[in-house]
Parts: C-alpha cells; sequence; structure tokens
C-alpha cells in the first residue's frame, strides 16, 4: 500500500488490538511507538517486539498530558487504541472510564494537533449506536446511548469533528464490532466473550450466555481491524477524511451460533469439550440487543474488503489459543 516509511504512534500498544497493529506495521518496515501503563495491557504481548530497534516502549498514562508530548515526538501518524472498554466496567465504575476515554482522548486529541501528526486514527465504537434498532447500522443514524462507555466514545466523536473543523487535524474513526482474535486476553471480570469461553471450554467448565442466546453480534476478526487501520491511515480519498467508519465484517452472529461453532472447532483439539454444557443466565444491563454492520461506506471510500469471515476467523483464533493458553 504504502512504499515510505514513517513513525507510528500505538497508544494502548500493548493491548490486543494494539499489540497486533504494533506487530503488523513493524513488519511493514515503520518505527513504531507504543505508549500504554499497562492497566489492561500486558508486556508478554510486546515482548517479541522490544529488541526490533524500530520499536520504542513508553509507559505513560494518556491522562498525563506530558506523557503524550513525549509519545508524540517525531510522529507521523497516531493509531489510538488506548481506552478503558467494557459496558459493565463503565456500569460500575463511570468516572474512571470517563477519565481514560474522555479526559485522555482530548490530551491525545490536543497533544497530536500540537505535534503537527499527519492523521489521528482512533478506536470509535459501535456501542454509539445505542437504542437505535435499525439494521443494518449505518454510520450517520445513530440512537441514545445505552451505557456510560458509549457516551465516552460517542464524545469521543464529537471531539475529533470539532478539533478537524476547529484546527485542522485530519481525524478518522473507526467503529469495532466486537472484535476477536490473538492475544485477547480472556482473564479478568471484563474479558471479552469469545476468549472468555474458550478458556472455559479448555477448562471443561460451563459457559454462561447473557439471555437466551438469540442477541447477536457482527463479529469481528482482528486482521480486518488492522486493515481498515492502514487504510484509513494512508487514504488520499479526502470524502474518508474526519468522518467514521464502521469496523466489520458485515455479518451476524447469535450467540447460540457462536458457541456452537467455539465448542466445534476446540473439541477438534479435545474431544471432551463437546460434552461440556452450556448454561443460560439473565440479560446483562447495557447489552444492545442486535448489532450488524453497513460496511457499504468503508468499501466506498477506502475500498475496505475484508479477508476473515467470522468462521474463518473463528478458526484462527481458537487454533492461536489452544497454542498459547494449554
Amino acid at each position: 500500500m504504502q512504499s515510505s516509511k514513517f513513525k507510528i504512534l500505538i497508544t494502548g500498544g500493548a493491548g490486543f488490538i494494539g499489540s497486533n497493529s504494533c506487530e503488523y506495521f513493524l513488519d511493514k518496515g515503520h518505527n513504531v511507538v507504543c505508549l500504554d501503563n499497562f492497566s489492561t495491557g500486558h508486556r508478554y504481548n510486546i515482548e517479541n517486539l522490544l529488541h526490533n530497534e524500530n520499536f520504542t516502549l513508553i509507559e505513560g498514562d494518556i491522562r498525563n498530558y506530558s506523557d503524550c508530548q513525549k509519545a508524540l515526538v517525531g510522529v507521523d501518524y497516531v493509531l489510538h487504541q488506548a481506552a478503558l472498554g467494557s459496558v459493565p466496567r463503565s456500569i460500575s465504575d463511570p468516572i474512571t472510564t470517563n477519565d481514560v476515554n474522555v479526559s485522555g482522548f482530548l490530551n491525545m486529541l490536543s497533544a497530536s494537533k500540537e505535534a503537527n501528526v499527519k492523521r489521528f486514527i482512533y478506536a470509535a465504537s459501535s456501542s454509539t449506536y445505542g437504542d437505535s434498532e435499525s439494521l443494518p447500522k449505518v454510520e450517520d443514524i445513530i440512537g441514545k446511548p445505552l451505557s456510560p462507555y458509549a457516551i465516552t466514545k460517542y464524545v469521543n466523536e464529537l471531539y475529533a469533528d470539532i478539533f478537524s473543523k476547529t484546527y485542522g487535524i485530519e481525524t478518522i474513526g473507526l467503529r469495532y464490532f466486537n472484535v476477536f482474535g490473538r492475544k485477547q486476553d480472556p482473564k479478568g471480570a471484563y474479558a471479552a466473550v469469545i476468549p472468555k469461553f474458550v478458556q472455559q471450554f479448555m477448562n471443561y467448565e460451563s459457559p454462561v450466555i447473557n439471555g437466551d442466546g438469540n442477541y447477536s453480534r457482527d463479529f469481528t476478526y482482528i486482521d480486518n481491524v488492522i486493515q481498515m487501520n492502514e487504510l484509513a491511515m494512508f487514504t488520499q480519498n479526502p470524502e474518508a477524511i474526519n468522518t467514521v467508519f464502521n469496523t466489520a465484517f458485515g455479518d451476524r452472529t447469535t450467540l447460540n451460533d457462536l458457541i456452537k461453532k467455539l465448542q466445534f472447532e476446540l473439541a477438534q483439539f479435545d474431544s471432551k469439550i463437546a460434552d461440556v454444557k452450556i448454561i443460560y443466565g439473565p440479560n446483562r444491563a447495557g447489552d444492545i440487543p442486535h448489532s450488524l454492520a453497513s460496511i457499504d461506506k468503508a468499501k466506498r471510500l477506502l475500498d475496505y474488503n475484508p479477508k476473515f469471515s467470522m468462521k474463518d476467523g473463528l478458526k484462527e483464533s481458537v487454533k492461536w489459543y489452544w497454542g498459547n493458553l494449554k
């Protein structure tokens, strides 16, 4: 896509999406700076990168403005992945979620403007669609947010828009839809559903589905997300700047279908997993019943062409988890 080499700052670079992105852009020959405070990211995610002469780790916090400035020295592009994810976490601790996701975001955006970066690409969220019932989700039709987390991610979009219009900094927001894949952490109270289920199956524990399992999601494999970040970074299409894009595969899967596929793939490695029972619990507060992205805008303006379906991504993920969690 690009023959030139650039200096790219990836905030939250030791997290799931961030560490995969660090690896990808280093492989492409770019200089990569990782800024992380290791509150949810892990050193082991970037351990293999520490001896790469093109990789710089800065241990710092986006809530500290001087850390943002330090990380931005000589940077061409920012991929802002740092955030406190999880709807339930935001419900139990809205203050910290807001500090990181709004104040931290504003710090990074403002420092990026000062540093005259070429472009600021940031992780937005499908949670911004809130109570809008229309399917598929189209970028310019949103509802009211259903959680503090969703509010923070929508505020990011508003700030990015104002900064682009007021200060001329180029921004692109990527509304991620249920991203999954290698390096996604199965541990902790707020673990994402796929790695959590994988870990439980591998331990012969019954996974618990919230609700009747008919809620559906547009599960999006990590490599599709990296593709979108790269396209957003280097696009020369003026129509694609200062806007937001759904970042998804454009297909939806119910939780019941997901867990059956997961169980089937894992049973190829260990037949006993096929006998693990699945349990159903109450619906979770703040959850959107159905999520499905229209990716027409990304196809039209960015030439986005996601390579991995949910099924293909699940196969790759299970292979990775089997090799790394066992």
